[in-house]
């Protein structure tokens, strides 16, 4: 089995369109969380949402014709991919966009998450076939806006990436699902690079009056950012998100013979299923538990070397303490001695694209020595008792980093990322 490295990041989120714009607020404690402005919010209980701001996708090799043949989870996929490869140090074609060699494009693959796929599409063409029925006005790229794999489809033409493409699209956990399938494929051989993470636009009236059925979302509207607040005691709910994060995993091999920069290393990846309930995650985490145990094992380290988590932490009474418990009966007596933040605190749940967008943050934590914090904890819940970070973001030389994603289903996954060199 080959090691595999990190060596390209990018992102399009509500705190920030690229990667150095997103990782100053999340160090610094800024939410990208506010009233969402681009429908009337005013039927549904919840008022507010992590909205990408200011997003313009021709800057990322997008012309404006793809633009209006494409729906925002696949723009914001391919413009956090086109920062991965350039990040990666690939070289731009003619038309500006990085692309692996034609020699090497079969060597070259694209693994991409996506949980809800093209809601955004799905809305409008519902209004227009209400008003004016299917002859006169369906357009003959709504399917291709609405299926999830062509994010990873648009990838893979744009980047030149002739290995396999495919989409996991396990809810929540379907970025780490992406990035974890991604790595198993470069350690095995099979690819020489991956382009992985993952995208999502579903800040819609549907969904979000979905999850306002189930009482999930805060309704925190007159204070939108504070009302995501993982681990804490006044949490109401979790604010949905949109954007995308990518990374591209090589082999090391391969990296240092093109002599590209190296972010840290991918060492563990652990997936699991409650087989339990359909929203609820099992009792004391136990798939938690055992996803994060697996990837411990394949990275051959014990639980005390792990310094920092990533935690899924959506700010939900029965995510945050099920997640709190499964950290300590993993971690025993080391579980009061690793850091914990929740990075959706200041982003909102991404879904689909929080599994790639936590993994980039993870990666930046080991390649800058800095944590970021879980703001807005002020009333620490009793049961989530652990070192949250709270508030305020902490530098430390980290060797371990481990990203937690569990989604409906009773889908879990967990990735290890270790300090390179």
């Amino acid at each position: 089995m080959r090691r595999v490295v990190v060596t390209g990041l990018g992102m399009v989120t509500p705190c920030g369109n690229d990667v150095p714009t997103t990782w100053d607020a999340v160090v610094n404690g800024r939410s990208g969380i506010d009233l969402i402005k681009a429908w009337d919010t005013s039927e549904v209980a919840c008022r507010i949402g992590g909205e990408v701001k200011g997003f313009d996708p021709t800057q990322y090799g997008v012309t404006s014709k793809e633009v209006r043949r494409m729906d925002d989870f696949q723009l914001f996929g391919l413009a956090a991919g086109y920062q991965a490869m350039k990040d990666a140090g690939y070289p731009a074609d003619s038309e500006g966009i990085p692309r692996v060699s034609d020699e090497e494009a079969e060597d070259a693959a694209c693994i991409w998450g996506v949980g809800m796929g093209g809601v955004t599409t799905i809305t409008e063409c519902h209004h227009i076939l209400l008003e004016t029925g299917p002859r006169r006005r369906a357009s003959p790229f709504h399917i291709l806006q609405i299926i999830a794999n062509m994010a990873p489809g648009y990838l893979s033409m744009k980047h030149n990436l002739k290995g396999v493409n495919f989409c996991p699209t396990s809810a929540c956990a379907s970025g780490a699902h992406a990035v974890g399938e991604a790595f198993e494929m470069v350690r095995a051989g099979r690819y020489e690079v991956v382009l992985t993470g993952g995208a999502e636009a579903t800040l819609e009236l549907m969904p979000v009056a979905g999850f306002c059925a189930m009482r999930a979302l805060s309704t925190r509207n007159d204070n939108p950012k504070a009302a995501s607040r993982p681990f804490d005691k006044d949490r109401d709910g979790f604010v949905m998100g949109e954007g995308a994060g990518a990374l591209v995993l090589e082999s090391l091999e391969h990296a240092q013979k093109r002599g590209a920069r190296i972010y840290a290393e991918v060492v563990g990846y652990g997936a699991t299923a409650d087989a339990s309930h359909p929203t609820a995650p099992a009792p004391e985490g136990e798939g938690a538990q055992r996803s994060m145990r697996r990837a411990i094992r394949q990275a051959g380290i014990e639980p005390s070397d792990v310094g920092y988590i990533n935690a899924h932490g959506t700010s939900t009474e029965y995510n945050d303490a099920n997640e709190t418990a499964a950290i300590k009966r993993v971690f025993g007596d080391a579980a009061r001695k690793v850091w914990v933040s929740s990075t959706k605190s200041m982003t909102g749940h991404l879904i689909g694209a929080a599994g790639g967008v936590e993994a980039a943050f993870s990666v930046l934590s080991l390649a800058r020595g800095v944590i970021p914090p879980t703001i807005n904890h002020e009333n620490p819940d009793p049961v989530c008792d652990l070192d949250y970070v709270p508030n305020a973001a902490r530098e430390k030389r980290l060797d371990y980093v481990l990203s937690n994603s569990f989604g409906f289903g009773g889908t879990n996954a967990s990735l290890l990322f270790r300090r390179f060199p």
